[in-house]
């Protein structure tokens, strides 16, 4: 009797769908080219304050001119990634906290006689407040979460799914105004002073509806977390090293650490918020004096906290990690400091070639600039539909879904958006306030979903990092497990949009619904 070979059918690794979705988008691209598709829209003058006509086309990349663009761009691309260089700086201070057993002690600490339910919870409430430091918080809480959960004797593939997911989720709930919604809110009222020239928009204005918004969202999330997603999720298999977790007790040395990261924290952080505080004797260093909101002073183009903030972060948690270390005697020399260094980039190859795959993909596809044509297309449907008032704003709501999956920058996609979608709402008695808010919304709806968003890369590099079966991840599945939060997440935005516009309820100071 002939034995039958079960060969196991394994998927398509991340990278080779990221080379294949690159090669579909040039076809693609040079196919749309040839049929000369092309989109126009009024965008508003920021000189003149009046509308120009502005086309956007297809670029084909299927032709020479394209490979050569693809051949020369290629390494300049991945070498000036954003996520790429921030990812590996951050990795930097996350292996000092875990090499030297800060982070172990700490979350151990913390978790040992914590609920599950509430530590979910506290992840999930901090990373969607976390839009305050805008895309940095991926590079951040993606791999903590992995680390907390890990040292927290739960799957760490659990932690990281429920932090991409509040991240992307709650990218749109800003209590007090980011560095993006600024950028929005110049826009909405560069529009909306097209038909109201004196028209402005508090810096608070959205304070009330965010704030509901972020507790609905953190004890949601953490129920499809804890009784949805962890149920599906294979059991994750710890060894050795991972199991002696619970026998940690704090000894004198490591409290000594303990005590000696959180002074030397204590201190740094003092500094450093003196230093992006205005008006005070020697303060303030890090702000940008020619901005006039102070969100602006901190995150501009020319602010050294813009510029820094990363670096600053980074050498925060090496601080944390080294003065544990010393305290705790688990760095002895500077040998031991510098193995914590490279720590958390050991084993990095793998996440580095998903990196350069995704990079390529992201800059082809920008650079046909499909993701542009689309939305203008969509931004269109705004400008010619009879709808008028909550129909106008689901529509909206919806246009803002689909255009994100193929344009996640929201300054980009507003400013697209904004020139048709203001001036309809506002003819509608519609505040703009409330047009930005429900753009915001439905962004956030299909941002984890697209794998053209830079930093979906890191949640796909770290899957497939701490996973222990070769054909549990794929790009497909990445997405798959958003989905729960996703239709949630939608939900809850569709309930709050029509709740908002029945009762009329004020989104924040000096701000409503009704113009």
């Amino acid at each position: 009797m002939k034995k039958k070979r079960i060969r196991e059918k394994i998927g398509w690794h991340p990278v080779m769908m990221y080379l294949l979705l690159s090669l579909i988008v040039i076809i693609l691209s040079g196919i749309l080219s040839w049929f000369n598709v092309q989109a126009t829209y009024n965008q508003v003058s920021t000189v003149t304050g009046e509308y120009n006509v502005t086309t956007e086309a297809v670029n084909s990349l299927f032709n020479l001119s394209g490979l050569k663009y693809i051949f020369t761009n290629t390494v300049s691309n991945f070498a000036n990634f954003t996520v790429l260089s921030h990812l590996i700086i951050i990795l930097l201070g996350i292996g000092v906290m875990e090499k030297s057993g800060f982070l172990k002690t700490l979350v151990t600490i913390l978790t040992k006689r914590t609920k599950k339910t509430t530590v979910t919870f506290l992840l999930i409430l901090a990373c969607l407040i976390s839009s305050i430091i805008g895309d940095l918080a991926y590079i951040i809480f993606i791999p903590l979460s992995a680390l907390l959960f890990l040292y927290g004797k739960r799957n760490p593939i659990l932690g990281m799914i429920a932090s991409f997911a509040s991240l992307t989720c709650g990218s749109a709930i800003s209590i007090f105004l980011t560095s993006v919604d600024s950028s929005l809110r110049n826009i909405t009222i560069l529009n909306s002073q097209i038909l109201i020239g004196s028209y402005t928009i508090s810096p608070f204005a959205f304070i009330f509806i965010m704030s509901i918004t972020v507790l609905i969202l953190a004890f949601l999330l953490t129920n499809i977390t804890e009784n949805i997603v962890a149920k599906r999720l294979e059991k994750y298999e710890f060894n050795e090293e991972e199991e002696v977790v619970d026998e940690i007790t704090l000894t004198k040395s490591k409290m000594r650490g303990l005590a000696f990261a959180g002074i030397v924290g204590l201190i740094y952080l003092i500094i450093f918020i003196y230093n992006i505080i205005p008006g005070l004797p020697f303060s303030g260093n890090l702000l940008d004096y020619h901005q006039e909101l102070y969100i602006d002073k901190l995150f501009s183009y020319e602010s050294f906290f813009s510029n820094g903030f990363v670096f600053i972060i980074a050498f925060f948690f090496i601080l944390l990690g080294l003065s544990y270390g010393i305290g705790a005697k688990t760095i002895k020399n500077n040998k031991d400091f510098i193995d914590g260094l490279g720590h958390s980039l050991n084993g990095i190859g793998k996440i580095l070639v998903m990196i350069f795959a995704a990079a390529t993909f992201i800059s082809i596809f920008k650079q046909t600039n499909i993701g542009n044509v689309l939305t203008v297309t969509l931004a269109n449907l705004l400008d010619n539909t009879s709808f008028n008032g909550l129909a106008l704003l689901l529509l909206l709501f919806i246009i803002s879904i689909i255009s994100t999956l193929f344009l996640p920058s929201s300054v980009s996609k507003w400013t697209i958006l904004a020139t048709t979608a203001i001036p309809a709402l506002m003819k509608a008695g519609i505040s703009p306030e409330f047009g930005q808010v429900v753009f915001r919304f439905g962004e956030s709806v299909s941002l984890g979903l697209t794998p053209i968003f830079a930093y979906f890369i890191v949640y796909l590099a770290y899957l497939e990092n701490y996973s222990q079966n070769e054909k549990n991840i794929s790009l497909f599945k990445a997405i798959k497990v958003q989905l729960p939060y996703t239709i949630t997440t939608f939900l809850v935005f569709l309930a709050i949009i029509v709740l908002w516009y029945i009762i009329g309820l004020p989104l924040g100071i000096s701000s409503s619904v009704a113009l």
